[in-house]
Formats: C-alpha cells, sequence, structure tokens
C-alpha cells in the first residue's frame, strides 16, 4: 500500500494514497520521511528559498536512505518568472541562482546529473475568451498553448476559425492518430483541440486565478545536458538514464522554466513533441521523460473534461491522475530511488520512486509538504 504524509508543520497525518483514508503507520522508512518532513518546512512556490529546498531535502534524504536513482524538479523560476515583475537583470540573476543550486547539489551528492529544462517563458500578451462559446472549451490556468472543445456548434467553429490569436484547430481523429492512442485514451479527447499563438492563452469559465505576466513560449525543443548521450527526441532520455544506471549514481533533474535561451551549460537541443504538437511543462512531459514513451493521454493537463472528478475518485492527493501509471523509470528500477520538488500533486505519480517529498501547495497557496512511501523494503 502507497502512503502519504501531510505535513502543515502543526501537525503530520498519514493516508492511504489511493483511498485517501487515514491511517497509522510506523516503519523505519515512515519514519525517516517523516523526521525529513518536519525538519525541512516549505517556503513557498514564489519564496526565494524555494529551490534551495529542494537540494536540502533531496541530500537529507540521500544521506539517510542511500539511493542510487534521484529525481529532482527545480520549479521555483518558473512561478517566480511567471507572478513576479522583474527587470532583466533580476531574470538573470534568479535564472543564475538556480544553476548554482543544481552545482551545489552535484557537488556535495556526486551523482552523475541529466539536466532537462522545460521550455522558455514568454511575455503574457492578451486572453483568448472561449467562455461564452456554445460549447465547452476546457484549459487550465497552467496550459498556455491548448484548449479542449467539446460539443461546439458550427458558429463556435467558424469564429474560432478565424480568430487572430488562434494558430489552428485539430480534430480529435488527427491528434489520437499523431500519437496512435488506443481506445481507453480516446474516451477522455475532447472533439477538437484549439492551439493558441505564442504569447497567448485561452480564458474560460473556470479560470480564477491571478493573470500571468509570462507564460510558456513555443518549446518544440528543449535543452538537456547528458554526459552519457545526445538524445535527438524527448523519448530518447530515458534509455541514457536506463545505462547510465548500469555504471553510476544518477540525478535526473528537471529545470522548470529554463529553455535554450538560459541554459548555461553545454546542451543538447531536444525535440519536444511531435509534429505540431509540444509538451508545455507538466505531468505529461514528465511522463514523456520518465517512461521514454508519448504519454500525451495519461494526464495532459489543460484540455481534457474529468467526468470522473468526484468526491469517490481514487488517488485524491494526486491531481487527476486515477491510478499508478505504468512504465516509469523507478518503478522498474531495482535499487533505491527517490524524487524531491517544488512543483505538487504529481513527483510521486511520474517517477514511481520509492519515497518523495514534494510540496503540498494548490494554486501557490503553500499547505506544507506531502511525502509519498510506495515500497518500504529496501532500506
Amino acid at each position: 500500500m502507497s502512503m502519504a504524509i501531510i505535513d502543515a508543520r502543526e501537525w503530520q497525518n498519514i493516508f492511504d494514497l489511493r483511498t485517501g483514508a487515514k491511517i497509522e503507520a510506523d516503519s523505519p522508512v515512515v519514519n525517516i520521511v517523516r523526521g525529513i518532513q518536519g525538519h525541512h518546512p516549505y517556503p513557498g512556490d514564489t519564496d526565494p528559498g524555494s529551490n534551495k529546498w529542494v537540494s536540502d531535502v533531496a541530500l537529507d534524504i540521500i544521506e539517510k536512505y542511500q539511493p542510487q536513482l534521484v529525481f529532482l524538479a527545480y520549479a521555483g523560476q518558473y512561478f517566480t518568472n511567471r507572478y513576479t515583475p522583474m527587470t532583466g537583470d533580476e531574470r538573470a540573476e534568479m535564472f543564475s541562482a538556480v544553476f548554482s543550486e543544481v552545482n551545489r547539489f552535484i557537488a556535495e551528492s556526486g551523482f552523475t546529473p541529466i539536466i532537462i529544462g522545460t521550455g522558455n517563458m514568454t511575455d503574457f500578451k492578451d486572453f483568448i475568451d472561449v467562455s461564452k462559446l456554445d460549447g465547452l472549451a476546457v484549459s487550465t490556468h497552467w496550459s498556455a498553448r491548448y484548449a479542449g472543445l467539446h460539443n461546439p456548434s458550427v458558429s463556435d467553429l467558424k469564429y474560432l476559425e478565424k480568430h487572430p490569436k488562434i494558430e489552428r484547430i485539430v480534430g480529435r481523429n488527427e491528434l489520437l492518430g499523431l500519437f496512435g492512442a488506443s481506445p481507453a485514451e480516446a474516451a477522455r479527447v475532447p472533439e477538437y483541440l484549439v492551439l493558441a499563438k505564442e504569447g497567448y492563452t485561452f480564458k474560460t469559465a473556470s479560470g480564477t486565478l491571478r493573470k500571468a505576466l509570462m507564460i510558456p513560449a513555443n518549446g518544440f525543443r528543449i535543452p538537456v545536458f547528458c554526459p552519457g548521450g545526445n538524445p535527438n527526441e524527448i523519448t530518447d532520455i530515458r534509455g541514457i538514464v536506463d545505462a547510465g544506471l548500469k555504471k553510476d549514481r544518477v540525478a535526473v533533474i528537471i529545470l522548470e522554466g529554463i529553455g535554450m535561451g538560459n541554459f548555461p551549460w553545454q546542451n543538447t537541443s531536444c525535440i519536444n513533441g511531435r509534429d505540431w504538437y509540444y509538451y508545455e511543462p507538466g505531468e505529461a512531459q514528465y511522463l514523456t521523460i520518465m517512461t521514454g514513451e508519448h504519454r500525451v493521454f495519461d494526464y495532459p493537463t489543460g484540455y481534457k473534461y474529468f467526468e470522473e472528478d468526484q468526491e469517490t475518485k481514487e488517488y485524491p492527493f494526486s491531481g487527476y491522475f486515477t491510478s499508478l501509471p505504468e512504465g516509469t523509470l523507478a518503478s522498474q528500477f531495482s535499487g533505491k530511488s527517490i524524487a524531491v520538488g517544488n512543483k505538487s500533486m504529481f513527483m510521486h505519480m511520474v517517477t514511481g520512486a520509492d519515497l518523495s517529498i514534494e510540496c503540498f501547495a494548490r494554486n501557490l497557496y503553500n499547505q506544507g509538504t506531502m511525502g509519498v512511501v510506495h515500497r518500504q523494503d529496501k532500506l
């Protein structure tokens, strides 16, 4: 049984990850995770210490658990860039700081790094208002490029086809065919996928968060620092990690909001999708890295309508995931593995790591940390 440990500073509670039921648990592994959570409160998504928290927590777990495989996600610069006004010099200092933090982790841990930037950010230009269509348009606040369109009218399609801020409209069959989707995957895909031009994003009836200052830019290629090989496509990274683990300890490090233009080290320009589709920062991109397969339909944030989201939904602490993803790197690795990240709700799902600690934050509201224990038998 996988379990989640919620630490809200004043208290800790343990839950069954699948059902969300409160449980009692006491084991050496559980106590390691609880102790680290208690010692490292999360400072907040836009706090300058957010990325330092990732390194500190990871180094603490490494000391106590001795893993051979580590996953890290540094997202502080993504949230800061998105919502905080900055000068060019301040932004450059922020990018320099995250790489300094990564350097510190590498130097203190001794792990061989594979570092992946999720893509550049660009200035927000304007909204595309799709809240008053006859059909249902779906796009989360964390997606810039994609909106799903369900049951559109003829006038909806004519309006969108002529909209100057829309790049193209893609029918369901074209999207499914691009990635060879299964019938189960096809069931959750909208009739149309609407693509925004760079700098624009969608305004839907469910959009409630504050307006972003910057959003993900066109991300057809992303930078990868990979001493063990030169991945041509995002799906190639998994094989390089697998090969590296046969001879060394490996840390897969993902840097949110970092693209080709602000990656200071020599890197490989890696294809981040297929044809007209590219991955935005999020669960589908992480899953594709971790599995070596395109996983567009497991959790493509931004355009799906989740009818199964209800009180009886399983994995209530894991966003829209309704099951543990299959084929993740750590779930197929026989050695010890950990994951730490300051982008919440999914590190414990997309990596399959034995132990995970991530921020427990919703829409920038800091609610503490969540530790997840998938395996207790490797200590």
